[in-house]
């Protein structure tokens, strides 16, 4: 009788999931990345005594089994005597997730219930954690919740959040309880790859900064590649184009990228705009170009081909009948030059070139003369109309690389002006490409230990949505309790949308130095898509040597190079098979 229920069950079994298809149900999508669990490293701050009770807090920085025993006499306790205890912990680097809370034992104020209540702030920064949402400074739950009070279960686990953080502060809630807690471990959701490109040198403070841009990037790569992991959790596809200089630097041709550009393309109606801003449609051009030129794949460039021709066909009816770009809607490069409007213009100007250039290229290798010649054309017209760059850096460097200026006037007139004040974490890397492109890379490398380096000098594990030298004269660090007469730099600074604690500490726009490093001080230059053909080509500036590895269809380059005592750079290049090095 068991083995014939058994059997009609499998039958009723195949025929919901047979009725389900014929339905059109969608099928199951698995999630591409991992979930590790890690402990905090330190206990920064705990309520002061008779502000509740808080007893062993540094129990919660051993290891945890993930499994709740009857043994209820260890762990961390808050107890709250008419007022709440709270301890705040640091994981150590920001992380993308949420976190475990193991509780051995509790005493609820009402003994049916069998759970008490705490309340759960994350922050980028300790000051953050410390904050609370709806006003102070700024604090906010959009896009991500990170402060909110939630229930913990006797001899049990609760997990909460999805978000970016490295400090989690809890407070128990309700008077008359106490709750017993056996572990707080950090959910790290990520997806689990490898590097396989790498950067070392002579210097620590450059090796630092190239693991934290990749380290940046690696974290937006979640379901899509994201802007920012607590905030901006986002496809700006703009915002993008940095980041997949350094996915190609670091992880080679990875599909979250082709996810990323496809969902906004089908997003995004013709005549619209991607994220509703023209300049961003025109990097979505520039992307898919560079994206072609990384991984050769001509298939997923045909796959772009029917809309790539609409878009260029409209992005060249903004060319106006004296050369000057006219393009509509909101018109934006960046956050700092959103209020220069001669900036603004001639980036803009600049942008149009490029993303035409870049049309152009692909239309030659999808086969596609008349659209070639009409980007060409566009190019030309262009070119006619110089702008003012409104001793803007960014605007000076996207017109030193789309050549509408001399790069070595704009770099001595603008760029190499100020050091590192006046870059901002986006257009930053903008600013490093055209200071190569004039030949002054002694002066990007200047830049990048001095703009980038601050941040990792404030505690910074990731880098910034955006960063100002002028904030750092007496700020505090990010991993402290800002102390007296110091500035709060997460909570006293920023602008437009990143104001105060709303101000993202993890945004992928922001790891430039890392593409730029590998490109120019490690000199891997793609010169056929799909690195058939590659240059190699370093510029060491004041470093005595520079060796990494960078990914490639085909393998990994293994690169070393030595300044020798006359100056003269001696290298060693291991390429792989298929891979033609030319110097």
């Amino acid at each position: 009788m068991m083995r014939l229920t058994t059997w009609f069950y499998l039958i009723a079994v195949l025929a919901i999931s047979q009725l389900r298809d014929s339905f059109g149900a969608p099928a199951p999508v698995s999630d591409p990345r991992v979930r590790e669990y890690l402990s905090p490293t330190r206990v920064v701050w705990q309520s002061d005594a008779g502000v509740g009770v808080v007893k062993n807090p540094d129990w919660l920085l051993r290891p945890f089994s993930g499994q709740i025993t009857l043994d209820s006499r260890s762990g961390a306790v808050l107890e709250h005597n008419g007022q709440a205890p709270g301890v705040l912990l640091d994981f150590g680097r920001e992380l993308h997730g949420g976190i475990q809370i193991a509780v051995a034992d509790l005493q609820p104020a009402s003994a049916q219930s069998k759970t008490v209540r705490v309340r759960v702030r994350f922050g980028e920064s300790v000051s953050e954690a410390m904050a609370d949402v709806g006003g102070e400074k700024n604090a906010t739950n959009d896009h991500a919740v990170r402060d909110d009070v939630i229930s913990l279960p006797w001899l049990g686990t609760a997990e909460f959040g999805n978000t970016g953080f490295r400090f989690v502060r809890l407070d128990l809630v309700d008077p008359n309880t106490s709750v017993t807690i056996k572990a707080v471990r950090a959910i790290y959701l990520h997806r689990n790859l490898p590097y396989l490109g790498s950067f070392r040198c002579n210097d620590d403070r450059l090796n630092r900064i190239w693991e934290t841009g990749a380290y940046t990037v690696y974290l937006n790569m979640q379901d899509y590649v994201w802007d920012g992991i607590k905030r901006d959790r986002l496809v700006w596809i703009g915002d993008m184009h940095p980041e997949t200089a350094t996915i190609a630097t670091v992880f080679g041709a990875e599909p979250v990228v082709n996810a990323s550009l496809d969902l906004i393309r089908d997003d995004t109606r013709l005549p619209n705009w991607m994220n509703g801003i023209s300049s961003y449609s025109l990097w979505w051009i520039i992307i898919h170009r560079d994206w072609y030129r990384h991984t050769g794949d001509l298939d997923y460039l045909r796959q772009q081909q029917e809309y790539l021709t609409r878009l260029l066909d409209l992005v060249i009816k903004h060319v106006g009948p004296d050369g000057s770009e006219t393009l509509p809607g909101m018109r934006f490069l960046d956050w700092p030059s959103s209020e220069n409007k001669e900036a603004i213009h001639a980036g803009l100007q600049a942008l149009m070139v490029l993303a035409l250039d870049a049309g152009a290229e692909m239309a030659a290798a999808l086969g596609d003369p008349a659209t070639r010649e009409k980007c060409q054309a566009g190019v030309a017209r262009l070119r006619t109309h110089l702008p003012s760059h409104g001793n803007s850096k960014q605007a000076a460097a996207l017109m030193a690389l789309a050549g509408l200026d001399d790069a070595e006037k704009l770099n001595r007139e603008v760029m190499a002006r100020e050091g590192a004040k006046r870059l901002s974490t986006f257009y930053g890397y903008y600013v490093l490409q055209a200071r190569a492109s004039a030949g002054d890379y002694q002066g990007s490398l200047d830049n990048i230990r001095e703009f980038w380096g601050a941040m990792l000098d404030l505690g910074a594990t990731t880098f910034w949505e955006d960063f100002n030298l002028d904030w750092v004269p007496n700020a505090g660090r990010i991993d402290e309790l800002v102390p007296p007469g110091k500035k709060d730099i997460h909570g006293d600074y920023g602008a437009y949308c990143y104001l105060g604690f709303r101000h993202s500490l993890c945004h992928g726009w922001a790891s430039g130095p890392t593409a730029w490093l590998s490109e120019h001080v490690l000199g891997v230059k793609v010169v056929e898509p799909g690195y058939k053909k590659v240059r190699i080509a370093p510029h060491l500036g004041d470093l005595e040597w520079v060796e990494g590895s960078f990914p490639t269809p085909y393998g990994v380059i293994k690169i070393r190079h030595e300044k020798t005592a006359s100056g003269r750079i001696k290298s060693r290049i291991d390429s792989p098979k298929g891979v033609k090095v030319v110097r």
